[in-house]
Parts: structure tokens; sequence; C-alpha cells
């Protein structure tokens, strides 16, 4: 029985052993062969791989994809105007070197994030620094960026790693003059406005001068034929008048006096206090010429 349970402890042992001999490598991955702590092999081709067991080998595996380093914190970035400017931005980087990239870093990938990013930040500044804002704002954003990816790729081969690419994601005025630049805009609006108001309430004034001109004109001119048509008409009417009357004076003295009296009597309520025998009446008495005209034309 006791030899049955040694064999069976030595087979189990022997089996441990031979598992920890044998990993797999995926094509995410990097795997680190270390030997006593010293780098015995790094292996990139994904497949199950053989070593030493422990504590005489010992694997670590890499993440080789590419990864994304954000700005830790913004910090102001003068221009060439001497404007502070506030810039998020982010690198793609990945592992190329391992056994560089553990000599510089080590193993965890924050460790080169963290050295990665002041580097990062000094050739954005570098490169920001000679531009102005209106620059940094439209045209010479993109030469920015690869101005600083140029620098990255210099500085990044002594980690043992690549700059895949570098982003600018925000540019901002930092916090302690955006509050001023907002109140210069809104002054400048506002005197624009009132500009434009200013503007539109003199010509306002001159289209209403304008049309006062032209409806006195335009009112004087109908009042100067008005007055014209006018006079044609009583100068017409009394030439009329004048030939009419002239072939018989005497019906035209008593048609005038016909006249006279529709306009003295046109109310039933008008009171006159006349003599009858005045000239008034004269062609309301009988016998006179204008009742014998009237009665020769009837």
């Amino acid at each position: 029985m006791n030899r049955i349970g040694l064999m069976i402890v030595g087979g189990l042992l022997v089996l441990m052993t031979a598992m920890s001999t044998l990993f797999v490598v995926d094509q995410r991955n990097v795997a680190v062969i270390y030997a006593f702590g010293e780098i015995k092999e790094v292996i990139s081709e994904p497949g199950l791989k053989f070593k030493l067991p422990p504590p005489l080998q010992n694997v670590v595996l890499i993440d080789r994809r590419t990864q994304t380093l954000d700005s830790p914190e913004s910090r102001p970035v003068f221009t060439a105007e001497k404007q502070s400017l506030v810039i998020d931005w982010l690198v793609k980087w990945r592992i190329t070197e391992p056994r560089q990239f553990i000599r510089n870093t080590g193993i965890d990938l924050r460790n080169a994030e963290a050295r990665l990013s002041p580097i990062v930040q000094a050739a954005l500044n570098e490169e920001v620094t000679k531009r102005t804002v209106r620059e940094m704002l439209s045209s010479e954003r993109d030469k920015v960026m690869q101005g600083v990816m140029r620098r990255l790729s210099d500085d990044a081969k002594g980690f043992g790693i690549e700059i895949v690419d570098v982003r600018i994601k925000r540019v901002d005025f930092a916090a302690t003059i955006t509050d001023s630049i907002y109140r210069r805009m809104e002054s400048e609006r506002k005197r624009v406005a009132n500009e434009l108001r200013s503007e539109g309430s003199a010509d306002g004034e001159k289209i209403r001068a304008d049309a006062d001109r032209q409806r006195e004109v335009i009112l004087a001119e109908a009042y100067r034929d008005a007055q014209k048509v006018k006079g044609d008409g009583d100068a017409k009417a009394s030439a009329l008048y004048s030939e009419a009357f002239g072939r018989d004076p005497q019906f035209a003295q008593f048609y005038r006096s016909l006249e006279a009296y529709r306009s003295t009597f046109h109310s039933k309520s008008d009171v006159m206090v006349l003599d009858p025998s005045s000239e008034f009446f004269k062609a309301m008495r009988s016998g006179g010429p204008g009742a014998a005209a009237a009665a020769a034309r009837k």
C-alpha cells in the first residue's frame, strides 16, 4: 500500500512538474522567460510553449496591443503671444522591443505611461509656444500633432515602444481668463448691437423724413392740380352763365333772385325781419320784371 501511495504521489509530482513547463502564448501577448531574474527568452509567436519548471524559469506575459495614454491633468500651455491654453491630448503606443521595455520600465505598463506622460507634455509645450491661439484653434493643429509625434518617436525607441498616433482632443482657454474673455466678447457683441441699432434708427429717421417730404410734395401737387381744375371749371361755368344770361337779362335777374331766396329760406325755422317793399322781395311782387319774364317763358 505504501508503494502504491508513493507511486501515486510521484506520478502527481511528475505531472505537476510537466504542466509547469507548458504555457500558452496568444496573439495579444508577448511572453518573457526569466531565469533567476534574468531575461532568457522573449517569445512573440502565439502557441503552446515550453520552459524549465520553477524556480529555474518563470514566464511573464506582457500585453502587446496598442495602448492609450490620456493626458493625466490639464496644465496651462503658453502660446507665442503669451496666452494661456488648456490642451487635452492622447497618445497611442505599443511595445515593440520587450527586452528593452522591461529593462527601462519593468513589466507594469503604468510605469511606462508615467515616464512617457511628461515627455509628451514637454514636446507639446515646445510645439505650442511656436504658434498663436488662432493657429492652435484652426489651421496649425495637425502640424502640432505631427511635430509632437516626431519628437516622441525618437524618445520612445529608448523605452522599447512605438508611437502609433498623437491626437489633441480639446483646446480651451484657462479657467482664470475664460470669464474675462467671455465678458470682453459680450461687451464687443453689445457694442456691435448698439451700432447696428443706431444705424437702423438713423436710417429709419431718413426714411420717415423722405416719406413726409414726398407726402407734402404729393399733397401740394394734388392741391395745385385740384385748384387748377376748379379754376378751369369756374371759368367755364362763368362763361356759360354769362352767355346764357346775356341772351335774356330779365330772366337772369329773376333766376338770381330765386337762387337768393333758396339760399336764404333754407330752413323753415329761419326768421327775417325785412320791409316787404325792399329790393329783396322785388321778384315776388306781381308785375315785376322777373315775373313778367317768367310768364313770358310759360
